[in-house]
């Protein structure tokens, strides 16, 4: 037989009784000590009149939807607890990520378990409830009797989460954010996916969701938010934090992030780079923002005609992070300037021996440095290009605009 049930909501104002049966107060809140038990009720707080009072888990005789019956009636005095989890006060009304839905829910109410105990009962927490049922006792919560409302929301499908697949992801007390996903399934989640609920989130909660998880999948994430939330999720982390995650992304993405923070912030957290990450990016930030210099990458894959495809082939796999997001490699000529450049996929499918000279290669369509943004996007659409190498004066390749910066840039138009 399955245990019975209690909601939060009927627990709030549940009467408690004394050895005798005499009423000495009623509930208030429900605390979990989540370092010794993560489910379990480990104290109710009882209220009469201004006095506030604790009764401990190992107190409780039985439990039903007519009131907690004692049976060690000492009471102590209320104090909090840092490491007390109150479920009124820390979980109702808090957000959570619903990773089935992929989207922030906000809990309306808990659902406890009663359990036999020894000679006692006690309650454990098996769900939080999001759904329309939770709505509607909280509405009715006072106004009918507890018996009512669960025949009136009886025809109502149950929208729950498991506990147990609740995690706190900030231990900081003053962080009461709590997820149904740990932070490692956040990593696994799509970047864009996870941006989606982060901008959803307040303020402290998108720092606690990004401070969770690792500085990579971080980075994958911030570049997927809406330019604004990126700079105050940047301005509100700690420094070494916003270092860590800013080494993470491209060093366009980067600069045009911190182009966006005042001064004095930019500059505290580049201190805290590391030093050839750092280079990058204060190099790009030289470049006004409009133009082809302030939209290109740094990170590219070029190599002289005269090499080899084996040549080629070894550089690429040197630079695995950036060959990721070229399509294509370009050949040099003597001094440095842009010759052509060569599809990864041909790289793949001719001889390794093969000199870059032979093989049949695209034309080097390039763009200065100080072009305007929209001389590059005509480009892009003129040429159906994937990417397009920015150039000095002598053709010496300075970095790369990929398709992905164009429909960024693109967006921001909108």
């Amino acid at each position: 037989m399955a245990a019975p049930i209690l909601y939060l909501t009927e627990l709030v104002g549940l009467r408690v009784f004394d050895l005798k049966g005499r009423g000495i107060g009623r509930i208030k809140e429900a605390a979990i000590v989540p370092l010794v038990d993560a489910a379990r009720v480990d104290r109710f707080l009882v209220g009469a009149g201004d006095a506030w009072w604790t009764i401990r888990h190992q107190q409780v005789a039985s439990i039903t939807m007519d009131g907690i019956r004692l049976k060690d009636e000492r009471v102590t005095p209320y104090h909090s607890d840092e490491y007390m989890l109150r479920l009124v006060r820390d979980l109702l009304d808090q957000q959570i990520i619903d990773a089935r839905g992929r989207k922030v829910v906000r809990v309306t109410d808990v659902t406890f378990e009663i359990r036999a105990k020894d000679d006692g009962a006690e309650l454990a927490v098996v769900e939080v409830d999001v759904g329309l049922r939770s709505v509607l006792r909280r509405l009715l919560q006072g106004v009918f009797p507890p018996r009512w409302i669960r025949r009136l929301q009886a025809p109502i499908a149950p929208n729950s989460i498991a506990w147990e697949t609740c995690n706190i992801i900030e231990p900081d007390p003053m962080r009461r954010l709590r997820l149904n996903i740990t932070p490692t399934q956040l990593e696994q989640m799509h970047p864009a996916d996870l941006a989606d609920i982060v901008e959803e989130l307040g303020p402290e909660e998108r720092e606690a969701v990004l401070t969770s998880m690792d500085s990579e999948a971080a980075a994958e994430t911030l570049s997927e938010v809406e330019h604004d939330i990126q700079v105050s999720i940047l301005e509100n982390l700690e420094t070494d934090q916003a270092a860590k995650i800013l080494e993470e992304m491209a060093p366009d993405e980067a600069a045009d992030v911190l182009q966006e923070l005042e001064e004095e912030r930019s500059g505290e957290i580049l201190e805290e780079m590391d030093v050839e990450t750092k280079e990058d990016v204060e190099e790009l930030l030289e470049y006004d923002e409009h133009t082809a210099g302030g939209l290109m990458n740094v990170d590219y894959v070029s190599l002289d005609l005269n090499g080899t495809v084996a040549d080629a082939r070894e550089l690429l796999r040197a630079s695995s992070e950036t060959a990721e997001m070229l399509p294509a490699v370009f050949a040099t000529e003597s001094g440095g300037s842009l010759a052509s450049q060569i599809p990864v996929t041909k790289l793949l499918l001719a001889e390794p021996s093969a000199r870059l000279l032979d093989l049949d290669r695209e034309p080097a369509v390039h763009v200065g440095v100080a072009a305007g943004e929209q001389k590059v996007v005509e480009m892009f659409d003129r040429y159906n290009l994937l990417c397009l190498p920015v150039v000095d004066e002598d053709r010496r390749i300075l970095g790369v605009i990929t398709a992905d910066d164009v429909i960024s840039l693109l967006r921001k138009k909108r």
